[in-house]
């Protein structure tokens, strides 16, 4: 079992991060030159505002060590690739939240273990970095940017395969994580069940206030609706392929991995939910 994760997390996290990069140009990035106010608070925010989220849901739940690593984890992990998803189904700015998850997992390489270390310094916590610094770059380089990269490089040499594959490409990114979280689950059945009844509302409040921040982050730089909706569904959906991949690979405890499964089938259905009432109350238009 333990075998088979190993070989999912880096297929997957590459299937998942190849397919963003398959939906990206340079030109998608021009959104940085026009809105740099907007880009800059999908990045940064959640960097900022999220790890004192969930240490602020830590003091209330006082949750065991190993669901605390993975929400702390979690907080600190980029943007999820499904977030596009969200976007597209919710006629919301799905080209914004395109380059937010491109910028947000390209970044991550460096972001997560320098915010990582500055979290861990303020808090006194430790999720378990021991790598230098540098040698977590180069890893999640290879792990993140490589990925995106080689996305962005078919669809400019081959943009009319990008276009027409590049749907399959999503869904069968999106089938190896299904398959992922399913080995997961069944690696630790019992820490698993053992901790649902802590880690769902967890993880609901977690969704939910990271919605609601990012919501408010939109309307502060005076964005539109579609924006809002985009910046919200951002803040509040994390990679949780890059949570496990780290967990896994990089700290060798898949009983981090545990939390990130629950947040992802916690978000799931709470996301579709916040889609199908922006649908109801936003006018009639294609997604963007």
């Amino acid at each position: 079992m333990k075998q088979v994760i190993e070989f999912l997390i880096p297929a997957t996290t590459i299937l998942l991060l190849t397919a963003v990069g398959l939906f990206l140009t340079p030109a998608d990035f021009s959104r940085v030159r026009r809105s740099p106010a907007l880009v800059i608070v999908g990045v940064a925010g959640p960097l900022l505002v999220l790890p004192l989220v969930a240490l602020g849901l830590i003091a209330v739940f006082a949750p065991d060590p190993a669901t605390e690593a993975g929400l702390l984890l979690i907080a600190v992990c980029p943007i999820g690739g499904i977030s596009n998803t969200y976007s597209y189904l919710a006629r919301a700015s799905t080209a914004l939240s395109v380059a937010l998850t491109g910028v947000s997992s390209l970044l991550s390489a460096v972001t997560i273990p320098l915010v990582t270390r500055e979290f861990e310094r303020f808090t006194g916590r430790r999720l378990g970095f021991e790598a230098p610094v540098g040698v977590l770059v180069l890893q999640l380089g290879f792990m993140l940017a490589l990925p995106i990269g080689v996305g962005m490089l078919v669809r400019h040499r081959w943009p009319a395969f990008a276009d027409a594959h590049r749907g399959l490409f999503q869904r069968a990114a999106f089938g190896a994580l299904a398959a992922l979280l399913v080995f997961v689950i069944a690696a630790r059945a019992g820490d698993f069940l053992a901790g649902l009844r802590l880690a769902v509302p967890m993880s609901a409040a977690f969704v939910v206030i990271s919605f609601a921040l990012g919501w408010m982050a939109a309307r502060l730089v005076r964005a539109g609706a579609d924006d809002c909706f985009t910046l919200a569904a951002e803040f509040a959906t994390r990679n949780v392929a890059v949570a496990t991949a780290i967990a896994v690979t990089l700290l060798g405890r898949v009983e981090f991995a545990v939390f990130a499964t629950t947040y992802f089938l916690t978000e799931l259905p709470l996301m579709l939910l916040a889609i199908a009432a922006r649908r109801r109350l936003a006018p009639e238009g294609p997604a963007r």
